[in-house]
């Protein structure tokens, strides 16, 4: 295989009040996490890639080739949303995670290919290793915008209540983003992360598994992780040391 020709890597979640006009009157209570992913996406975009693969779960696991967009109305916005602006119609219907990475991206100037990935939770750490493996295909500088939420057990309001191990589970995610750890990413339980209701942890083992064929060292940063509404959230960039 040629090796994956990563430059960059972006780590967002995807609550859908991430987009102000969604949240409404509550929009300030997340200021600070939209202010992490935006910092996140300029300097994915400062690594200067040929083309930005805006990755997250869905219902199986494939590439999403413009023109497609998602949709915010089952949240309550009448919002379409592009994956590429200049390709506003037809084409693949993005789950939720791409639907948020591309809102993300569209707010700022990209001037590069734009392609989505959907991963299904339901993916084993093999499957997903050997879909990273495809991301060389698209251009020979890619950067991945990765979209991903953690547990959303975190105290008797969250969406999935109260579970003693969720704590324990983020703090773990949190120092393998902010480590650039691999193979820490790899070795999370596909079990224990569907019954903490981890949207992530597909997406970013399909990360793990492009860092490795990149070679050389990274470094990773962690801007951003709180649990507001009972659910993890974590922002990241990881770059190459």
């Amino acid at each position: 295989m040629n090796p994956v020709p990563l430059v960059a890597a972006a780590v967002c979640p995807h609550p859908p009040l991430i987009v102000p006009e969604l949240a409404g009157a509550a929009a300030p209570e997340l200021d600070d996490l939209r202010a992490a992913a935006a910092a996140a996406v300029t300097r994915l975009l400062a690594a200067r890639p040929d083309c930005v693969v805006v990755l997250g779960s869905g219902p199986s696991t494939g590439w999403i080739i413009p023109p497609a967009a998602g949709s915010l109305r089952p949240w309550g916005l009448d919002l379409a949303v592009p994956l590429v602006p200049a390709l506003p119609d037809g084409g693949a219907i993005l789950p939720l995670s791409v639907t948020v990475g591309a809102w993300l991206l569209n707010q700022q100037r990209v001037g590069v290919r734009v392609v989505g990935a959907q991963v299904s939770p339901a993916a084993t750490p093999a499957e997903l290793g050997s879909f990273a493996g495809q991301v060389h295909e698209y251009r020979p500088r890619v950067a991945l915008l990765v979209m991903g939420d953690g547990s959303a057990c975190r105290g008797p309001k969250s969406p999935g209540y109260d579970d003693p191990r969720a704590e324990a589970y983020d703090e773990g995610v949190a120092r393998a983003l902010a480590d650039a750890d691999a193979d820490a990413l790899l070795g999370l339980d596909p079990v224990l992360s569907a019954e903490l209701k981890v949207a992530g942890r597909a997406p970013w083992q399909v990360l793990a598994g492009a860092v490795r064929p990149a070679g050389g060292d990274w470094r990773g940063d962690l801007s951003y992780h709180e649990a507001p509404y009972g659910v993890a959230y974590f922002v990241a960039n990881w770059e190459p040391a």
